[in-house]
């Protein structure tokens, strides 16, 4: 029995490692999006405060965002970064009503005044097709 089950380990084994090699060598389709987050004064997601009222404050809001299954993936994973109450939501979203969607949850938490929408609309099908035309 351990004859016949040891090649089939292996097998499979191989291939799960060939696999993992392949999709660990695919470039993440936001590499230039994340360009922006390189600038010194540029706020990013390591910034997020830890006092325990900024941390609530992003967890409401991004339970908010989560569970608000009309948006996109990209639209769930929105950057919440909150300094002293002060909140800084950053990445793409497909449309300009996510965006306004992502915001208004935001200032129903943090408040008026208190977010700051760096969020980017990306027309996922325009982009496919300036991509196709850049490579005929």
């Amino acid at each position: 029995m351990r004859k016949v089950l040891l090649p089939r380990f292996v097998a499979i084994a191989t291939g799960l490692l060939a696999t993992a090699v392949v999709v660990g060598a695919q470039q993440p389709d936001n590499t230039a999006v994340n360009k922006r987050d390189r600038p010194p004064a540029a706020k990013t997601a390591d910034q997020q405060s830890n006092a325990k009222t900024d941390l609530d404050v992003t967890r409401r809001i991004r339970q908010a965002i989560v569970g608000d299954k009309t948006l996109s993936t990209n639209a769930h994973n929105v950057k919440i970064i909150t300094q002293n109450g002060k909140v800084t939501l950053k990445g793409p979203v497909r449309t300009d009503a996510e965006k306004q969607t992502v915001e208004a949850k935001a200032i129903d938490v943090a408040g008026a005044g208190n977010v700051t929408n760096q969020i980017s609309v990306t027309n996922a099908a325009s982009t496919k097709a300036s991509a196709s035309k850049k490579q005929q």
